[in-house]
């Protein structure tokens, strides 16, 4: 069976959202390979994947040869690589230029889709910018790809937004945005990345079902937990302000609360033309976990905690 599955290279495997998405290429029996630094500080998420059937790959992001090798064993490459390594892509297309193989790339995008926000602030918009580049560099070089855009990760957001391993009784309110599961973002992306109708295409992860405002998120909350929260709302002002006090890369995670939980920049467009919104498409197949289903998983079954450092 193993042999009918294209074979898929992920860059960024062991980071956040990359492991969800390797356990979903092997549960959904593809040969699976991670490119990984010689020296990863994810040595033990590393050996787990490989646990589960993963290969791992060594090698450095700036090594053609090596890179230009590992993409000639495989037919789909995707990238989830963090933000600090977004224009390293640039070495990733390079290479896939002179393999000549790849049926299909996706980069590392898994958040809004930037090419439908108009306005947000700066430090946002450069890191957007940074990733435009890469869509257009991809674009240029004619290579097969696969756009995603998951918006917010479910139980990273839950855990920032709601704080449940904490006993506080306030909860400081932003806003309404779309909340994925991480899990089904896995499974999603191995879905899109090795489906036909999904080659040079935007892929949006929008369900109905988990577009939701903050007050909604923590009315849910309360119901299920029998608590009550004092809500604090805090002034757009004061958002933008401290993006632009705060110094280079603090001020892109409170320009990206203001983007996304103010202005709404992951609900305020029609999905419309070549777009796919995928709870729609693949609504035969697969099935977006609930909001209330996630928050069911964090009463009886909570996810590891994430680091939470880049919100804080």
């Amino acid at each position: 069976m193993a042999e009918n599955k294209s074979k898929i290279l992920l860059f960024g495997g062991s980071g956040y959202i990359g492991r969800h998405m390797v356990r979903a290429s092997i549960k959904l029996g593809h040969p699976t390979y991670v490119y990984s630094r010689p020296h990863s500080d994810h040595s033990q998420v590393l050996n787990e994947l490989q646990s589960f059937g993963a290969i791992i790959v060594k090698g450095q992001l700036d090594d053609h040869v090596k890179l230009v090798s590992a993409l000639r064993e495989v037919d789909v490459v995707i990238s989830a690589l963090a933000y600090p390594q977004v224009l390293d892509q640039i070495n990733i297309i390079e290479a896939i230029k002179v393999a000549g193989n790849i049926k299909r790339f996706l980069p590392s995008d898994f958040g809004c889709e930037e090419d439908r926000i108009i306005s947000v602030l700066p430090p946002f918009q450069a890191f957007l910018d940074k990733k435009k580049r890469v869509r257009r560099a991809i674009e240029e070089a004619n290579i097969p790809y696969t756009y995603v855009s998951a918006n917010c990760f479910g139980a990273y957001f839950v855990n920032y937004l709601l704080r449940p391993y904490e006993q506080n009784q306030e909860i400081t309110v932003y806003g309404t945005a779309v909340l994925n599961y991480e899990e089904d973002i896995g499974i999603y992306t191995i879905k899109v990345a090795t489906d036909p109708k999904a080659c040079n295409r935007v892929v949006i992860f929008r369900p109905r079902t988990n577009m939701i405002s903050q007050l909604e998120l923590i009315a849910l909350w309360e119901k299920k937990t029998g608590r009550s929260f004092s809500k604090i709302h805090v002034p757009e002002q004061e958002l933008v302000t401290l993006s632009n006090t705060l110094p280079d890369p603090l001020n892109i995670p409170v320009s990206i609360i203001h983007s996304v939980f103010v202005k709404g920049v992951t609900t305020d467009f029609e999905i419309g033309g070549d777009d796919i919104e995928a709870s729609v498409v693949y609504r035969d197949q697969l099935k977006f976990t609930t909001i209330e289903e996630l928050l069911d998983i964090f009463l009886h079954d909570p996810p590891p905690k994430p680091a939470l450092a880049a919100f804080e």
